[in-house]
């Protein structure tokens, strides 16, 4: 059609009468993507994830960006689902190489299961992502489609030889859209030298100059909050409620999952929480540089820990870190419907079952300050037990015996 050339794997679509549903978020590879396949003679639908995206102001935008290509496009609401999956990375500790949040790697699990749903609904039987070769995204989406549901078909246009030839670059893409009437507005690359993925756990800015060595990690403009040397010179004070893990109010008021989150987004955010740098270890095994911002999740996160240092015993505390980095790493990996993520994560909130405690933070310049811990019933630090001076509590004398046993053993 249209003096394109023939993808076999398109072609083979219209054969079967599949209709392929592609996960769209309105910028310029979903405009071109939809439409070429569009032209191809494919069925087509598309779909966005609501997951409260802090860098889209409005999420209906995504559908009149999509409009001009012909397609319907369908907004899932999975605002809920991406809070509860922040929780469950807060409650165990899931950061991954240099304090990354994992606001990429929860998003995709939450967005391929939340999308694949609704596209099953719509009778979609292909999944489209805009995922390249070279990254995680491919591994996260089609392990994720495979484990749900094996039967539904995958497409990746960034891994079909036809569309790679016909569109190397940005210019290329521009240019078809232009020929078939289709508008375009690219956020100049001199304002912005680097790509950002956002959701409500926070945002990773990527590629281009960020990927030089030499390039500060300074160049990045804050979505979520400021830079340090920017917040404010006063110290804001914020108290956190934890039940079982959970944070239920902020400053004395009950909230939803995705309330807290959104309203710790924004305390954080002022007082240059949570923006870290790494060079992190790709499914691939290739390194990949990014700078992220996660304000919410830094400070429930260092919240959490002032109640988990309260409550978990030596032990507990060791198979904790243990089983954290492993849900940390499966997470990262696409993994997380894997029985062994599932188990992790069921220990872990056994482990979490105690954790009930009122913490206060003083947040001041990108640092979180204990200021105090209170209504942690579980808590099993004793004052008279540990303290340095004369008390009622654990009597000195009575070591006399245990270090005798244990010289047993010397």
């Amino acid at each position: 059609a249209d003096g394109l050339k023939e993808s076999a794997i398109l072609k083979s679509y219209v054969e079967n009468g599949d209709v392929v549903g592609i996960c769209v978020s309105g910028g310029l590879d979903s405009k071109t993507v939809a439409l070429r396949l569009r032209l191809a003679g494919v069925k087509v639908k598309c779909f966005t994830a609501d997951i409260a995206q802090p860098d889209e102001d409005d999420i209906n935008d995504v559908v009149k960006k999509m409009a001009p290509c012909g397609v319907e496009t369908v907004i899932v609401d999975l605002k809920d689902d991406i809070a509860e999956g922040a929780f469950e990375a807060v409650a165990c500790m899931a950061s991954y190489d240099g304090g990354y949040w994992q606001s990429t790697g929860v998003g995709r699990y939450v967005t391929a299961r939340g999308l694949l749903k609704a596209m099953k609904k719509r009778g979609c039987t292909v999944l489209s992502h805009g995922a390249t070769g070279r990254g995680n995204d491919q591994v996260r989406f089609e392990r994720y489609v495979n484990v749900i549901d094996p039967s539904f078909k995958v497409y990746a246009p960034w891994r079909d030889p036809v569309l790679l030839e016909e569109f190397p670059g940005r210019s290329q893409m521009l240019t078809f859209l232009e020929k078939h009437g289709i508008g375009h507005t690219i956020v100049s690359q001199a304002k912005k030298r680097y790509s950002t993925d956002a959701n409500v756990l926070g945002l990773s800015n990527e590629a281009e100059d960020l990927e030089s060595m030499e390039t500060p990690m300074t160049i990045v403009n804050p979505v979520m909050g400021v830079w340090p040397k920017d917040a404010p010179d006063k110290q804001e004070e914020v108290t956190l409620r934890f039940e079982s893990g959970r944070c239920v109010a902020l400053n004395g008021k009950k909230m939803t999952p995705i309330q807290v989150l959104q309203l710790a987004n924004t305390i954080a955010g002022r007082n240059g929480l949570g923006i870290s740098q790494a060079l992190e270890n790709r499914i691939l095994g290739t390194k990949s540089r990014g700078v992220y911002e996660a304000p919410g999740m830094e400070l429930l996160g260092k919240g959490l820990a002032c109640v988990y240092q309260a409550v978990l015993d030596r032990r507990s505390t060791a198979l904790f870190h243990h089983l954290g980095r492993h849900v940390a790493d499966q997470i990262y990996d696409g993994r997380y419907f894997d029985p062994s993520t599932r188990t992790a994560v069921n220990a872990i909130w056994e482990l979490a079952a105690p954790a009930h405690g009122t913490v206060k933070l003083g947040l001041y310049k990108g640092h979180a300050h204990f200021l105090s811990l209170t209504e942690c019933p579980h808590s099993i630090y004793f004052e008279e037990d540990s303290s340095m001076e004369a008390s009622s509590g654990l009597n000195p004398v009575s070591s006399q015996g245990y270090l005798e046993v244990s010289s047993v053993e010397a």
